[in-house]
């Protein structure tokens, strides 16, 4: 059976760093070899090829973490040790750490050819499956993913994972988290974890799994067995997104930035000032952001998420042109449909319809064709077509995300903003303060919040959460940031020493004791009255008594 995808060739693209020139280039994407069958080798001569690629392009993605749990030594079929670009990127997966584009690309033709004639070997087939699951990722061709799931079967098939094959489940999980199916990843990852509660691997897995669903007490828990089973660079960089996602901004920088010194591979550093740009951009520092992006470009120019995430500062900054370039380098070696709909938010906010009509109908597309693939991508749609589309769609999409048990912060505030988008404010309430109270600090997850709440006329609040939105980041989107400030101009500001509902009771006023009463002498009565009655004096301490109270 021929499940060769069809991949795109992948073009060069820019880097525009202020210490690179613009004419420099980035090499394209290599791509894994062509696979006619799970069974049968490449070409000889291809086989070759790829044993001899030289160390190139890195990215920040983590290498088939899962491929390292070994099945038992009677496994007569084991592949032999290797050397060169196959043994780097194995090294590199023993580690959890990332590895080279091209290390990658050597393992995947190294193993298909292996288990071509070698088709009893259930751990060849794991590594070759959960290296298809990364390929996938880094190229955003949702393709590859049934090809990984063809070949974790089949590793299944030779041996179970009951018997020792745990690699193969562990490949299964980052297969699940790929397409979003938190709930399959959570099962093959707790499955792992009940039989070998220290094998380090599944905690990655794990930990994303917990994370869409919106678990945060076992995703803590997860990171914190990961770090201490694997110290390391990979375990301080999900410590420091850990912190992030709390809104601790201060820990998470301080252990992103210890990650970054302490990476040795120029696949590791990458991934680490990666992660500092996006620290820096999100607490509304684009300047910041633009260094730590180019720097880790300088390391790898051909690292995706480093090229959108400086496009989206370049953009902050003004820069669009160079914003529109970084985008479409960044589509070209990755086409993921975030960043179509980053570079589509862009043309629009810029006025050029018809590039954000196109980059909207390509973002369609592509969500479409992940969907053949097994990938849930209902919260990106949902997104799109609650800020773009039909709203009500988008309410439906997300209900029956949630429904599935994916009730992340992001999940929380993607429905809030269709509910409310969709004339249902008052229910959108509780997701959009669902999104906002475990979100952290995030600027977008305020400012929909804030929007609900001006819907309902609860100004108070509203300005409170706009203006957090754009203290935190006053360039956060380039069409919501304009959005938010117009919505703050228009409710104006609080009348002066704000609500009076809000302001204290002013303390009563101490009681008084009545004052001595002076006694005149007596006159004598009027002829036709009575005399009058003295007063009695006053107590004695009456007035301290009284002053008391």
């Amino acid at each position: 059976m021929d499940v060769t995808p069809q991949q795109p060739p992948a073009a060069p693209g820019p880097d525009h760093s202020p210490e690179t020139p613009d004419t420099a280039y980035a090499p394209p994407c290599e791509s894994p070899p062509a696979l006619a069958s799970l069974a049968e080798p490449p070409p000889a001569s291809l086989r070759t090829t790829l044993r001899r690629a030289a160390f190139g392009a890195v990215a920040g993605a983590v290498l088939v973490t899962g491929a390292v749990v070994a099945v038992p030594d009677e496994d007569k079929d084991a592949a032999p040790p290797v050397s060169g670009p196959v043994s780097r990127a194995m090294t590199a997966t023993a580690a959890g750490s990332p590895a080279s584009l091209s290390d990658l690309t050597a393992l995947i033709g190294d193993r298909q050819a292996w288990v071509g004639t070698h088709p009893s070997d259930a751990r060849s087939w794991a590594e070759l499956g959960s290296a298809y699951v990364e390929w996938g990722r880094r190229s955003a061709d949702a393709a590859y993913y049934t090809r990984a799931e063809q070949a974790l079967k089949r590793s299944l098939n030779v041996r179970p994972g009951d018997r020792g094959n745990e690699a193969a489940w562990v490949g299964l999980a980052s297969l699940a988290n790929a397409r979003h199916d938190y709930v399959t990843a959570k099962k093959w990852g707790e499955t792992v974890r009940r039989r070998q509660p220290k094998q380090w691997a599944v905690y990655p897995e794990l930990i994303d799994a917990y994370n869409g669903l919106g678990d945060l007490k076992s995703s803590t828990a997860a990171v914190e067995k990961y770090a201490a089973l694997r110290a390391g660079v990979p375990s301080l960089g999900r410590t420091a997104e850990m912190y992030r996602d709390r809104g601790w901004r201060e820990d998470a920088l301080a252990t992103a930035q210890d990650a970054a010194n302490r990476a040795k591979t120029p696949a590791e550093k990458a991934a680490c000032l990666s992660r500092l740009g996006d620290l820096a951009w999100e607490r509304g520092e684009p300047e910041e952001a633009v260094a730590q992006y180019g720097a880790a470009l300088r390391t790898d120019r051909a690292h995706h998420a480093s090229l959108a995430g400086r496009a989206r500062a370049l953009a902050a900054l003004g820069r669009t042109d160079e914003a529109q370039r970084d985008y479409q380098a960044a589509l070209a070696k990755s086409p993921r449909p975030e960043y179509m709909l980053e570079l589509g938010e862009l043309y629009e906010s810029l006025g050029l319809d018809g590039d954000s009509v196109s980059q909207y109908t390509r973002l369609r597309k592509a969500l479409s064709r992940a969907g053949t693939q097994g990938v849930d991508e209902a919260l990106l749609l949902g997104r799109f077509e609650a800020a773009h589309g039909d709203a009500d769609a988008a309410v439906e999409q997300l209900r029956a995300e949630w429904d599935l048990g994916h009730r992340s912060a992001a999940v929380a505030d993607a429905l809030g903003w269709a509910l409310h988008r969709s004339g249902y404010s008052d229910s959108a309430l509780e997701y959009a303060r669902k999104a906002v109270d475990t979100g952290g600090q995030n600027a977008s997850y305020a400012y929909h919040l804030g929007m609900v709440q001006r819907g309902l006329s609860d100004f108070g609040p509203a300005r409170r959460n706009l203006e957090d939105a754009l203290r935190t980041n006053p360039q956060f989107s380039p069409l919501d940031a304009p959005n938010a400030q117009e919505a703050l101009d228009t409710m104006g500001q609080p009348p002066a020493g704000g609500p009076q509902d809000m302001q204290p009771a002013p303390p009563p006023a101490p009681q008084q004791a009545p004052a001595p009463q002076r006694t005149d002498p007596p006159q004598a009565p009027a002829p036709s009255q009575a005399p009058a009655p003295s007063p009695a004096p006053p107590k004695q301490g009456a007035a301290g008594a009284s002053s008391g109270h």
